[in-house]
Parts: structure tokens; sequence; C-alpha cells
């Protein structure tokens, strides 16, 4: 496996990666929004709406193995990000698609969190501020109840949203209380081995990433939850990445859309590796930590993608994947899958996510736009 420069921080990870080539998502490509049409269906394959009255995408892949298998962990899932969710209007539709991967339903986004130390205390927690959570959920419960015998129908869709949110929590606390774990195994780690972050959020943009990155760790080594969504930047981002050498003046999303200038493009590519750095520190980190002879890396699956192939030309009809880890066995790694010229209906994104899920225990018969397993992964 001979590795560009794009992806050279990969390089001591050859061996532990799958490159795949060609995979695309239908309903992003057919898309006329350039951006907001291509970004939040990443993880579903499903048509984003163009009315702006009417969010709506699709569940997406991390949201269906929660439904499934959530309850087996005391938090069902993390969902987390460097930038806030945003609420403005681009191009006339919601910054809302452009901030969120993960989607609980069609119209509803899971909730992203940014803050290291909120992310902390949801894995770690502590027996009494979860029954003061407890106590504070009783009193919103029963008092929303009695509010839903006085409102008219429309506003009883919404209510029952909440309330479908709070039984959620609900679970969450009591799953959080008890161990449930199969006899004869443990996870490698009790308690955190790490410090509670502070409460402001970092505003030194390495340091977040890094320490969202450490928390996915924390939380997988101490089984916390299975399940992990980690946005590095929004689609559209204002970042600034002015904070690595030889990168001045340009957003990212000037440096995304360089017109193929010089200049641009190698500031461009700085950032790209930034991003991929991170995604090397994840594997370094999963790769140290021991299971009993194998790591933690060999025992998970990570996906490291972009919705679009080419940023400055929008181009969504491939999108650059890696998989990582071996997902107890199951995934055979160091080799690259070229699927570009195999037709349409053997290079769909969605089929990888069946193949996924079905590792992860969760077979479903179609998701997205196909029914098809990815054929040699």
């Amino acid at each position: 496996m001979e590795i560009g420069p794009g992806l050279s921080p990969l390089n001591p990870y050859r061996e532990d990666i799958v490159f795949l080539r060609g995979l695309f998502n239908e309903q992003a490509v057919e898309n006329r929004s350039a951006h907001l049409g291509r970004m939040p269906n990443l993880l579903s394959g499903a048509w984003v709406s163009l009315d702006q009255n009417d969010i709506r995408v699709g569940k997406t892949m991390d949201q269906v193995l929660v439904q499934r298998i959530g309850h087996r962990t005391a938090v069902p899932s993390l969902v987390l990000g460097i930038e806030p969710t945003e609420l403005r209007l681009e191009d006339g539709l919601s910054m809302i698609y452009g901030s969120s991967i993960s989607w609980k339903s069609a119209t509803k986004p899971a909730t992203k969190e940014i803050y290291p130390v909120r992310a902390f205390d949801m894995i770690v927690g502590d027996a009494k501020g979860r029954e003061l959570d407890r106590s504070i959920l009783d009193y919103i419960l029963a008092d929303a109840k009695r509010l839903r015998l006085t409102v008219g129908g429309a506003d009883k869709q919404k209510l029952d949203e909440y309330l479908e949110s709070i039984r959620d929590i609900e679970k969450r606390i009591d799953r959080a209380s008890k161990e449930q774990r199969l006899e004869g195994w443990q996870p490698s780690l009790s308690q955190p081995n790490m410090k509670r972050p502070a409460d402001d959020l970092p505003q030194n943009v390495p340091e977040h990433m890094r320490l969202i990155l450490d928390l996915i760790v924390l939380a997988f080594q101490m089984d916390k939850t299975r399940i992990a969504t980690c946005m590095l930047n929004n689609d559209l981002s204002q970042m600034n990445f002015g904070f690595l050498d030889g990168v001045q003046g340009s957003l990212h999303l000037d440096l995304t859309h360089n017109g193929r200038d010089p200049e641009l493009e190698a500031m461009y590519l700085k950032t790209n590796q930034f991003h991929v750095q991170q995604c090397a520190y994840l594997l370094k980190r999963l790769k140290a930590i021991d299971e009993g002879g194998q790591s933690l890396l060999d025992n998970s699956l990570l996906m490291f993608c972009s919705n679009l192939f080419d940023g400055d030309k929008h181009q969504a009809d491939q999108m650059p994947i890696v998989l990582a880890g071996r997902g107890g066995g199951s995934l055979q790694t160091g080799r690259i899958l070229d699927y570009l010229d195999q037709g349409d209906e053997n290079r769909r994104a969605c089929s990888l996510y069946l193949s996924l899920m079905d590792r992860m225990g969760v077979e479903v018969p179609r998701f997205g736009d196909t029914d098809r397993r990815l054929a040699n992964i």
C-alpha cells in the first residue's frame, strides 16, 4: 500500500487500515445543493429536503445501531464535535444540515456535544448526580403529562417528541446505575485515567480535538458506549487554520474553494493532513490499549470519511473512506478496495454501512438506497 501526501500521517498504520475507493451516495450526487444537500446524508444516503420549512434527511447508521444495541451500555452513543450547531441559513437552507452527521430520525438530528467536560461527565457520571437528575426528570415528566391533556393535536406531537427524549434520558440514567456485563469479560478500565476537563470550551483547536478523541478512547476503554460519531469540522466551516505552519489568512471554507491556486492548494493540503493526523492519533491511542492479547483497535471498527471527494468542484460522485481496526477479527486490513468501475449498484456507501452494522450484530434487510452488502469487505 502506497499512501499519498494527504493521508501521509497514516503511514505507520498501513497494516491497520482499508482504503475504499469509489463509493458514493446517489442522493447526494443528485441534490442540487452542493454543500447542505450532500453533508447531512453522509451516514444515511437519504434525500435532503430543500424546503427550508421542512428539515428532513434520514436516520443515520449510528442511530440504527443505537436503537438496537444502545441499551447494552450506560451511554447509548456519543455524538461529538468541535464547532457548535449553527442555526443560520446558507443558500436558503438551515445550517443544521451542515452541523449534523448523526440523525435520530428523518427530522431530528442527534444533539452534538462540543464541550469536553460535559462529554466527560456523561461518560463517567456518579450515583449522587444520577439521583438528582432522576428526581428532576420525574418532576418534568409529571408536569409534561399534565400539560398534554390541555394542548391541541399539533402541539401534542411536539410534546410527545419531548417526552420521548426525556424517556431516553431516564433509560440512560437507569442503565448507568447498574452494571450489565457478560460474565467472564470486563473492560480494561473501571475508573477514568484522565482528569476532568475544564468547564469552559477549549480555545486551542488542536487541544480541543485531542480532548474529544481522548474521550472517545475513554468511553470505549471503560465500555461506557460502543458507538461514537465525531465531526472535526462543520460543513462550510468558518474555522481559521492559522495555527498551522504555512497556513495564513484563509478560513477552511476558502481553502477548500481554492480555484486550483497553487498557494491555496498547498495550505489546503496542510489542513487535510491535520485532519488525518487526528485520525492517526486516535488509532495510536486505541492500538496501545491491551484487551487480553488484542488491542482495543483490533476490537474496534473506525470509519474516517468525507462527504466530498473534491471540495473545490463539490464532487460527491465518490467519497474518500478509510476503515481502521479489525472489528474483533471480522475485517482484513492492509488492503485497498477499488469499486470505482464496478457499476453504481456495487459501489453504494450504504452497502458498506450494511456490512458494518452486520459486524456489530445488527442485521437489517435494507438501509438507505440499497439492500446489498458491500462485496469483498
